[in-house]
C-alpha cells in the first residue's frame, strides 16, 4: 500500500558554520544554526519519510537537547529513517523536494546532492526531485536570513 508524508524546515543562516544542504558541503559564508548540522534539505526529508510511516516529527527521533545529536551529519538520521521503512517490509518510492534560498546558488549543487541522497533513500536518483527557488526577496529567507526546504515521500508498506 501506498503511504505519502509531508515533510518541512527553516534554520537560520549565521556565522561561523558549514553549510550543508542534502548531505553536501556548499560554499557560502554562512551556515545554518541548529544541534546538528542544521541541513534542512534532510530535515525536511526525515519528516516526509517519518510521516509516510504515520510517526512523529525528526524531534521525536533525534531530540534536540540529546547530546549524542550535537553536530551529527543529518545523514544519519536519513539512514535511520530508512531503516524503519526497510524494518515495516516498506521500501522508498519517490521523494520530491524543494529548497527555498536567496543565496547560494543551489543548482550547481543538484547533482551532487542528488547522488549522496539516493544512495541514502536506495532509489534511482530518477525518482528523486530536487529543485530550488527564491522567496523572491520577501520574510525571512526572502532577507537572506535563512533556508527553507519542503519535502513530500511516498512510500511503499505491507498491509
Amino acid at each position: 500500500m501506498i503511504h505519502m508524508g509531508i515533510g518541512y524546515d527553516v534554520h537560520r543562516l549565521v556565522e561561523g558554520r558549514k553549510l550543508v544542504l542534502g548531505g553536501v558541503e556548499i560554499p557560502h559564508d554562512r551556515g545554518l544554526e541548529g544541534h546538528s548540522d542544521a541541513d534542512v534539505l534532510i530535515h525536511a526529508i526525515c519528516d516526509a519519510l517519518f510521516g509516510a510511516l504515520g510517526e512523529s516529527d525528526i524531534g521525536h527521533f533525534f531530540p534536540n537537547n540529546d547530546p549524542r545529536w550535537r553536530d551529527q551529519a543529518s545523514s544519519v538520521f536519513l539512514k535511520e529513517a530508512v531503516r524503519l521503512i526497510r524494518l515495516r517490509g516498506g521500501r522508498v518510492i519517490n521523494v520530491d523536494s524543494t529548497l527555498i534560498a536567496e543565496a547560494p546558488k543551489i543548482g550547481p549543487h543538484i547533482k551532487k546532492m542528488k547522488t549522496h541522497l539516493s544512495a541514502l533513500l536506495e532509489i534511482h536518483p530518477g525518482r528523486l526531485a530536487i529543485k530550488a527557488t527564491t522567496n523572491e526577496g520577501l520574510g525571512f529567507v526572502g532577507r537572506g536570513e535563512g533556508i527553507a526546504a519542503m519535502a513530500v515521500a511516498s512510500v511503499d508498506l505491507p498491509l
